[in-house]
């Protein structure tokens, strides 16, 4: 094991492949799936998710993260019951954003934090059985027995968050949180459960971070970080390489579009922009893309500054990263 008390999991943005990795997943003894809400990218999670639970035995499931302003908060919590129902309370947790991703490749902005907690809190409440207003009407959660399993249904949660108020609901709804940008200044101290969202790639013995197998592979977990600094406003994207020429590039295209081409390939290949932007100058900025011998101090590192958690999101060829970076962790 590494040398820490650090939780490894995986993370995956859901293709037709999914539920098999998965399936290597836990027998590679990652500790949870979690599956991406992204549906104007990829295939629906909770379907990927049913998948996964009917073929694996032991690891946790969850989406991570689920938005809720994408569905009814009805159909969610159905969703979250049927999940409990195939696999049982103690492997499943649920994760819920804002909507970086799921929102913005649909050219919306993130839920406020003035609403989002109250959406995730209806969702609750409907599992622990109780009624909520939804349209000006209550509703309740009214299946039978043998419909569905009873209620209440009790699940960890888990928030997506970067910033201060994000820490600071999770904190107060006794949430953990997942993430995959701290701040510097991130106060992680009265968090139980600090989820990091980690990219990269194990490197072969005669690879560096500038070899074209690892920036096609990693370069889409680097390729987020523009996209997000961009979106957001962030000042520590000036720090990027290339910033400059991904500004020209992505302010040449028409506003009201702009969404499509930039969110293009999110997380799994780069689009045309990246890759005028993405070198090996910038690989650096992954937290994984490392040789295996440098994975356990990789690991050490992030949990002295309060991650409990890396979800390691593969991408290129999925089985090769699964194993690498497990082999790398020893966890088998």
């Amino acid at each position: 094991m590494v040398g820490v008390a650090m939780k490894l999991s995986v993370a995956f943005p859901p293709v037709p492949e999914t539920p098999d990795h998965i399936v290597l997943s836990e027998q590679l003894g990652f500790e949870t799936a979690w599956v991406y809400d992204t549906p104007a990218l990829q295939l629906d999670c909770w379907m990927t998710l049913a998948l996964a639970a009917v073929r694996t035995e032991q690891i946790r499931l969850g989406p991570g993260v689920l938005i809720p302003s994408l569905r009814h908060p009805m159909a969610t919590a159905a969703a979250i019951a049927t999940l409990v129902g195939l696999v049982g309370e103690d492997r499943v947790i649920i994760g819920a954003g804002t909507g970086f991703t799921g929102r913005r490749a649909m050219g919306q902005k993130p839920l406020s934090w003035k609403h989002f907690p109250g959406m995730v809190d209806d969702i609750k409440a409907l599992l622990r059985g109780e009624d909520i207003t939804v349209d000006g009407q209550p509703v309740r959660m009214l299946h039978w027995p043998g419909q569905a399993v009873a209620r209440p249904i009790n699940v960890p949660w888990i928030m997506g968050v970067n910033g201060p108020r994000g820490l600071g609901a999770a904190k107060d709804s006794g949430s953990g949180v997942f993430t995959s940008r701290p701040r510097p200044d991130a106060d992680y101290s009265d968090i139980e459960d600090v989820i990091l969202l980690g990219f990269g790639t194990i490197l072969d013995e005669d690879e560096t971070i500038a070899s074209p197998r690892v920036i096609e592979t990693a370069g889409p977990g680097v390729a987020v970080a523009y996209h997000a600094f961009l979106e957001q406003s962030d000042p520590r994207l000036d720090g990027f390489p290339n910033a400059d020429r991904f500004l020209e590039l992505a302010n040449e295209l028409p506003a009201a579009s702009r969404h499509l081409d930039l969110h293009a390939g999110h997380l799994t290949e780069l689009n045309p922009i990246d890759r005028e932007v993405i070198t090996g100058d910038a690989m650096a900025i992954t937290p994984l893309t490392c040789h295996a011998s440098e994975l356990p101090e990789r690991l050490d590192r992030l949990a002295e500054q309060g991650v409990t958690e890396v979800a390691f999101q593969p991408m290129g060829d999925i089985e090769r990263e699964l194993r690498a970076f497990a082999g790398a962790a020893n966890l088998s």
